[in-house]
């Protein structure tokens, strides 16, 4: 494979004209009714690639499964490997690195959010959960917004002690909330049964019902939390998983792989990879009840998610939106094998998945979360970069339960947005210059073609940093080169690099380029 200038100076150049053919107004795609579509954004926070039903868990989420047997499963589909240059991606369909969300989270500069875009095309635009930076979603582009800003919080309780309650678990006591324009550091909801999951889906219910007699469609970006540590869930959900995780490490990741297998999620070309977690039987009994626990609460919180999911659709039937609604279902990074240690009461006291609590999942269930892949959220390996997605809209997608294996990246949700929308994207915003989008509609994937990828994909973040072109991907973690064909091993087991020096050097000189291009040489 010959990677050289001329071929880069083409592929610039073909993605300039994609994105100045995008600006032009268009017609969009008017359902059958004559009607634009409406759209949500649905996002779940650090969950693996195996954690949903349909991605061969054991976990109970029949409301994704129902979207995905209607709809389309994409087996590589991407992020960033962290939450907060994810969520820039996938508002703006540019690299973090261009947006001003590589490094910690912050304003995005140079850019345009899909709220913005979507509004100027006539969509009422709502957003409900975290948004991870330092703007409020409300002076982005968004007509109402409730949740929070910040990172992760206490799910029970994101401010101060409430009369009668413990201290919430927290890393910070300030962590920042908005509700349209207004801020409040520290936020303390009055409602004794707050919970985020409950709340984000109970706010965006809220904003569908109140715009219903609006001639407009709607954009809703639904940021859940879950399930991001800290690990809490209401007991009734911990109830139905508390037994299901005594088996072990072992049984959970074997048992998904052959349920990915037996659903064709999967081919023969995604070996399973080696697993890193510890041997189930070397854990103390005492360590195992503690391991099992954890893994229910994480399972009860993607279970909660679902539910409240299904209360979402079954709005969107009350309406009589369900039709006309495209609905996309993601994770901003894989499963995370982080440990939080360390805060203003941090780890607390209580039981495992309370609001006194926090605790972290690890990396040992990470590996079995993110299954068949190797490494978790930070690794530009695919544990920590690909995610499960989901695109469902039955005026559109014809053919239900079809699984995808077109290569795509978060900076593809713009310019399909745009796509479907019949929205125009400016060349500048606020008289300030916008960067041309970086991704490509995936459009045709919805209408059943599984067309190639004309372009590259970057990712760098933190030691980690990958670059994919044709059939390959050069990845490293901490200057470890590795290159994998990513047709015939798909979860990166077998290193090319040694034996295929040119193409890591025209891989390699890619990335440069990108580098550059985004003023980071």
């Amino acid at each position: 494979m010959e990677i050289g200038m001329q071929t880069r100076r083409e592929m610039i150049k073909t993605m300039a004209l994609s994105a100045a053919a995008l600006a032009a107004p268009r017609g969009g795609n008017a359902s059958e009714s004559g009607k634009k579509p409406n759209i949500i954004l649905i996002l779940a926070d650090d969950m693996g690639w195996s954690d949903l039903g349909c991605y061969g868990s054991e976990i109970a989420t029949p409301n994704l499964d129902r979207l995905a047997a209607g709809g389309v499963r994409f087996t590589r589909m991407h992020n960033t490997a962290k939450c907060f240059p994810s969520r820039a991606c996938l508002l703006t369909g540019l690299y973090a690195q261009q947006c001003g969300m590589d490094k910690e989270p912050g304003k995005i500069t140079h850019a345009v959010t899909l709220g913005e875009v979507l509004r100027a095309a006539g969509y009422r635009t709502l957003m409900a959960g975290k948004h991870h930076g330092t703007e409020n979603p409300f002076d982005r582009g968004f007509d109402r917004y409730y949740g929070l800003r910040d990172g992760c919080c206490n799910y029970f309780n994101p401010g101060l002690p409430r009369p009668g309650e413990g201290q919430p678990a927290q890393k910070r006591n300030d962590r920042v909330w908005c509700i349209d324009g207004e801020t409040y550091s520290p936020y303390t909801p009055l409602e004794p049964d707050f919970y985020t999951t409950d709340a984000f889906t109970q706010k965006a219910i809220q904003f569908l019902e109140e715009g219903q007699n609006e001639d407009k469609p709607f954009f809703l970006y639904l940021a859940y939390t879950a399930p991001h540590d800290p690990l809490m869930a209401w007991p009734e959900d911990i109830a139905k998983y508390r037994e299901t995780y005594k088996v072990g490490y072992e049984a959970i990741r074997n048992a998904r792989y052959e349920r990915q297998r037996k659903m064709g999620l999967i081919d023969q070309f995604y070996r399973l990879s080696e697993p890193t977690h510890a041997p189930w039987n070397s854990l103390s009994p005492e360590k195992q009840a503690e391991e099992a626990e954890k893994m229910a609460v994480y399972a009860a919180m993607i279970d909660r998610m679902d539910q409240n999911i299904g209360r979402l659709l079954a709005q969107l039937d009350a309406m009589g939106e369900m039709e006309n609604t495209l609905i996309l279902f993601a994770s901003d990074n894989g499963c995370s094998a982080e440990m939080v240690t360390k805060g203003y009461s941090v780890p607390g006291s209580g039981p495992i998945g309370s609001m006194t609590r926090w605790t972290s999942l690890g990396k040992d269930w990470a590996n079995v979360s993110n299954v068949p892949f190797r490494f978790y959220k930070n690794y530009s390996h695919e544990g920590g970069i690909c995610t499960p997605m989901i695109a469902h809209w039955p005026e559109r997608i014809r053919q239900g339960g079809r699984i995808s294996e077109r290569m795509g990246h978060f900076i593809d949700v713009m310019p399909t947005f745009l796509e479907v929308a019949g929205a125009a994207y400016p060349s500048e915003f606020q008289d300030e210059p916008v960067h041309p989008f970086e991704g490509e509609s995936f459009v045709p994937v919805l209408d059943g073609q599984d067309t190639p990828r004309k372009t590259p994909l970057f990712w760098q973040w933190a030691k980690g940093k990958a670059v994919f072109y044709d059939k390959y991907k050069l990845v490293s973690w901490q200057n470890e080169i590795e290159l994998y064909d990513m047709e015939n091993d798909k979860t990166e087991t077998w290193n090319l690099a040694p034996g295929l020096p040119e193409i890591v050097s025209g891989l390699q000189s890619q990335y440069q380029e990108w580098w550059e291009r985004c003023g980071k040489g």
